[in-house]
């Protein structure tokens, strides 16, 4: 088969490296110059790695990745530490690392400490039934079982940065995900995701994928035996037998207008938030020792405060100390709006607050990263909402990060797409008919 894919992120890729190893013929597009998708990472001059453009880690448990950094050669540049994520409270963080910081925290009373930890303990390693826990709110049931100042103190503030007006809205099925799938250790690539990014475009290239970096797609069209033109402008089209489109619902709403009414109605049902992250290179530490801060909204205009250099050593970045400041919002909050300028003016005297010694010649540069599609909202009951990756349109597979469901969206979950979705059209039957 001839297969044509449409986004060179890590789910994009994958498919493509798996596609070929099942003997099919692979091109994909990418609308952007650089691999990678949301993982993917710009440069400073004064470093010797790139950056995130939108902070990344992976877990210990996050099996599909690391298989596939092995696979391609990547393997050692993959290395898992301890770094301290804490809670924003009363004017300092709290380590809330592990089951003793979290009994010596002490915002909640120890009989809430213990409730939170028991509840903690029973998701993360008792239940699987993820299905079940899809039927309830996660407020309501934290509310529950942890009690509701553990509630308004630690998972409210977790939901309402993640989601926004949307909070009460999230099933508890999202919040298992987030707790089953993480680790204590943190993972990081040598060079960053983009360096694991690029060493994935590699191999893919090496396997016989062409690969169109700076190619946006305006349209598809299926022809009438079956197979599909695929349309850049300005270039001449090109036929292929299976068409996978990664992105938001949107892309593929706009590039398959074709697509039956009922189904595209059922992609509009698929809301999503936003990410916008301010990211900071400073002369000097900001925090002590803190790797990831969890901040209230209702003290600061960001969700999370994330230390990078508390996690990666200043020396690979030219000694700089870089600070994310990111939030989830949605796609038309004001701060999708404002300029850079404007933004950093209203982070100004947030940043202060948690260091109060901090002023504006502390940094030597900032950037700003905007991306509307970036957190699915997952009501009660999402599962049925999800469409299959095959599409109604023979030959028309779609993969996108609302599908990962009920895990949280994240690199280890856009292998594990990629992989599925490969596998679905390799078995899918050989080449069209001419």
């Amino acid at each position: 088969m001839k297969i044509g894919i449409l986004g060179a992120g890590i789910a994009g890729m994958t498919a493509a490296y798996e596609l070929t190893q099942a003997g099919c013929r692979t091109t994909v597009f990418e609308a952007t110059p650089v691999a990678g998708g949301l993982a993917s990472g710009f440069r400073d001059e004064r470093w010797n790695w790139p950056l995130e453009r939108f902070y990344h880690h992976i877990f210990t448990t996050d099996t599909a990745i690391i298989k596939l950094a092995e696979t391609i050669g990547y393997g050692d540049k993959l290395f898992f530490r301890g770094q301290v994520t804490a809670q924003w409270w009363r004017g300092q963080g709290y380590d809330l690392n592990g089951p003793l910081q979290v009994l010596q925290f002490p915002a909640l009373p120890p009989i809430d400490r213990l409730r939170f930890g028991a509840v903690a303990f029973y998701l993360k390693y008792l239940t699987n039934n993820w299905q079940r826990l899809e039927q309830t709110t996660a407020a309501r049931w934290t509310s529950r079982w942890a009690g509701r100042r553990a509630y308004n103190l630690l998972w409210r503030p977790l939901l309402e940065g993640k989601f926004g007006p949307h909070a009460d809205e999230v099933n508890m099925a999202w919040l298992w995900a987030r707790l089953k799938a993480r680790s204590f250790k943190l993972g990081y690539f040598s060079g960053g995701f983009q360096g694991f990014c690029d060493a994935l475009l590699t191999a893919i290239r090496n396997s016989g994928t062409d690969v169109r970096l700076g190619t946006p797609i305006s349209a598809l069209h299926q022809l009438g035996d079956g197979r599909w033109e695929v349309i850049a402008p300005g270039l001449p089209a090109e036929i292929f037998d299976r068409v996978l489109v990664t992105g938001a619902p949107g892309l593929l709403r706009r590039l398959t207008p074709q697509l039956p009414s009922g189904y595209l109605s059922r992609l509009e049902q698929l809301r999503s938030m936003g990410a916008v992250v301010m990211t900071l290179a400073l002369n000097r530490p900001l925090t002590n020792g803190l790797y990831w801060m969890n901040m209230p909204k209702d003290e600061f205009p960001f969700l999370a405060l994330v230390e990078h250099t508390n996690f990666i050593e200043p020396e690979h970045y030219g000694g700089d100390h870089l600070i994310y400041l990111g939030d989830y919002l949605e796609p038309s909050h004001r701060y999708f709006r404002m300029s850079q300028d404007e933004l950093l003016a209203e982070f100004i005297p947030a940043i202060q607050k948690v260091n109060p010694h901090f002023d504006r010649t502390w940094i030597r540069a900032s950037w700003l990263h905007r991306e509307p599609y970036a957190q699915p909202i997952v009501p009660v009951n999402h599962g049925a909402a999800i469409p299959p990756l095959a599409t109604p349109l023979r030959g028309l597979y779609w993969a996108s990060m609302s599908q990962v469901y009920p895990w949280d969206r994240g690199t280890n979950f856009a292998v594990e797409l990629g992989q599925r979705v490969a596998k679905e059209m390799a078995a899918s039957g050989s080449a069209l008919p001419m």
